[in-house]
C-alpha cells in the first residue's frame, strides 16, 4: 500500500448537487434562486446591514450619550510594572521614551502612571500625568515625579 492507492472508503463522500446546470439536474429552471427580486440576479451581493429594504437596526435603534471631542486618553501604566522595568533593565529614572523603547507604549500615546503595586527602589519617573497614590508612592521611596 502506498499513497497512490489510498481513497475514502465507499459511501463516505458525495459529490455536490451542482447548480445551474440545466434541467437534467434537477435543479433547473431558477437554479434554487426562486423567483424574481434581486437575490435571483446575476451580480447580486447585499450591503452590509441590509435588510431587503426594511429600515435596517443602526437606524431604527435611537442615538445616544454625547462625545467629547477635546477628550485626552491615556494610556495607564502600574507601579508594578514601573518596579519590573526598573528591576530588569535595572534603571534610576523612567521616561516615557524607556517605555517606547520597553515595547510598553505607542510613540503617540500619552502616558499616565497609576498607583497600582509597590515601589522598593527610588525612581526619577517623567509622565503626562499621575494618579495622587502613584506620586505619592514614587516620592514616599526617595524618587522623583516630572509631568510632562
Amino acid at each position: 500500500m502506498n499513497l497512490s492507492n489510498l481513497k475514502p472508503a465507499a459511501g463516505s463522500t458525495k459529490s455536490d448537487k451542482r447548480i445551474g446546470r440545466g434541467q437534467g439536474s434537477g435543479r433547473g429552471g431558477t437554479s434554487t434562486r426562486g423567483h424574481k427580486g434581486a437575490q435571483s440576479r446575476s451580480g447580486y451581493s447585499s450591503k452590509l446591514g441590509f435588510e431587503g429594504g426594511q429600515m435596517p437596526l443602526q437606524r431604527r435603534l435611537p442615538k445616544f450619550g454625547f462625545t467629547n471631542l477635546k477628550r485626552v486618553e491615556y494610556k495607564g501604566i502600574n507601579l508594578l510594572v514601573l518596579e519590573e522595568l526598573a528591576q530588569k533593565s535595572s534603571l534610576k529614572s523612567i521616561s516615557v521614551d524607556t517605555l517606547i523603547e520597553a515595547g510598553l507604549v505607542n510613540k503617540n500615546a500619552r502616558v499616565k502612571i497609576l498607583g497600582n503595586g509597590t515601589l522598593s527602589v527610588a525612581l526619577e519617573v517623567t509622565a503626562h500625568a499621575f494618579s495622587k497614590s502613584a506620586a505619592a508612592a514614587i516620592e514616599a521611596q526617595g524618587g522623583k515625579v516630572t509631568k510632562l
